[in-house]
């Protein structure tokens, strides 16, 4: 028979059939399934990924993409600092002391870290420091503090702020703890509550004199780096065996794991419903040939192939799987388009790194679903194609 009569009759048996209305119903539940799964996948992924960077983003500047600090018995001082800078131009240092403190106003009381920096420096490695501080000058014991201790605390800029710190100091007969007055001079923002409570920044000499420490030691060397991952293994190879340094990741290994194994779990759930669809493919084929055996046993005794019955429901099958496909990723890349441009959800800033949807679609992810979404179809579309080619010619012929 002629190759024509493949395309011809996947047309005819995709058209409605009033005697037979529940196989395109079938069809049609299908179509739909594949389309739903396709874009939930898409913009559920997009926001897995989204989510994903904006955390990475706000925990680089946070973290710091590397960090120097001494081993037990190392120390970081200038000569460390002037040779790393002198051997890599390229990068950006900011030497920094930290000690734990109490932040208390009124009868409010949070607990914390204060950091010793240059802040010309510090510019250089935090841009949220660097924001902060366009318009400001910091003295001794003035302080930077984050957004959400503002808030908490209902200070402003020019109020006056005690902090306790955890050094103490002999008083008479007993120790007390040292407490300061800082004015604050700026507010952070670094979009994560829960590093503007914790952080706050004054000057090296500020921290130096609380805690009385000498001029040219450090507690460790904050480090930019726009290629972390290769600028470690580098500054690894010229640094004394007395001090260590770590790269954002590896204080947050956890977490990032958790985000992936979350990322795989969500994809696999959806994509199950890709394949509940596909079940409908499977019904409605299934009942497409059951209802034609006559018209597959009449086409093969005029000479049609086995070979040619098969790639009909092949075709038939992963014609309505690729239009729901297609349809998906219409309505994917839609919905995607939509919630990126309009501020439809808005989401609480105490609690996610950014108030607005965060959407990153990749381009692994994308063909992942596709083609997971047509591996499924193409799976669905054999076993009735094998049924079909199998139909017994003379058994049906003599019964009907």
């Amino acid at each position: 028979m002629s190759e024509n009569i493949v395309p011809y009759l996947v047309k005819r048996f995709l058209r409605f059939d009033k005697d037979q209305p529940f196989i395109f119903l079938s069809a049609v539940l299908a179509f739909l399934g594949i389309s739903l799964g396709v874009t939930v996948l898409l913009i559920a992924m997009a926001l897995m990924n989204g989510f994903d960077n904006e955390f990475k983003k706000k925990l680089t500047i946070m973290n710091y993409p590397l960090t120097i600090v001494p081993k037990f018995f190392g120390s970081v001082n200038d000569g460390l600092l002037i040779d790393l800078e002198s051997k890599f131009p390229d990068l950006s240092f900011s030497p920094y002391l930290q000690t734990a403190i109490m932040a208390r106003s009124g009868s409010k009381l949070e607990g914390g870290y204060m950091f010793g920096v240059d802040f010309e420096s510090e510019a250089k490695v935090n841009s949220v420091v660097q924001k902060a501080i366009e318009k400001s000058k910091f003295k001794k014991f003035d302080v930077l503090i984050g957004k959400s201790l503002k808030e908490e605390f209902h200070i402003y800029t020019d109020d006056r702020l005690m902090y306790i710190f955890t050094h103490v100091e002999p008083g008479g007969l007993s120790i007390t703890p040292k407490i300061k007055r800082f004015k604050v001079k700026g507010i952070f923002d670094s979009g994560l509550s829960a590093y503007d409570k914790a952080y706050s920044y004054v000057t090296l000499s500020s921290l130096r004199a609380m805690l009385h420490l000498p001029s040219n030691m450090y507690d460790g060397i904050h480090i930019y780096s726009k290629d972390p991952h290769a600028d470690i293994l580098k500054i690894k190879e010229v640094l004394p065996s007395s001090v260590a340094i770590k790269g954002w990741w590896e204080d947050n290994l956890n977490f990032f794991a958790a985000l992936e194994l979350e990322k795989v779990s969500l994809f696999i759930v959806l994509m199950l419903i890709i394949l509940i669809a596909a079940i409908n493919i499977i019904s409605s084929l299934l009942m497409n040939v059951m209802n034609r055996r006559s018209e597959i046993a009449l086409l093969m005794s005029l000479g049609a192939t086995s070979k040619e019955v098969k790639k009909v429901f092949l075709y038939l099958g992963i014609v309505i799987g690729v239009s729901g496909i297609l349809a998906g990723v219409v309505l994917g890349m839609s919905g995607l388009w939509i919630l990126s441009t309009f501020d439809i959800v808005h989401l609480p800033k105490d609690v996610y790194p950014t108030t607005t949807l965060p959407l990153d679609l990749s381009v692994k992810d994308f063909f992942l679903i596709v083609g997971g979404a047509f591996i499924i179809v193409v799976a669905s579309a054999y076993y009735p194609a094998k049924k079909a080619s199998e139909v017994d010619i003379l058994t049906v012929l003599r019964n009907e």
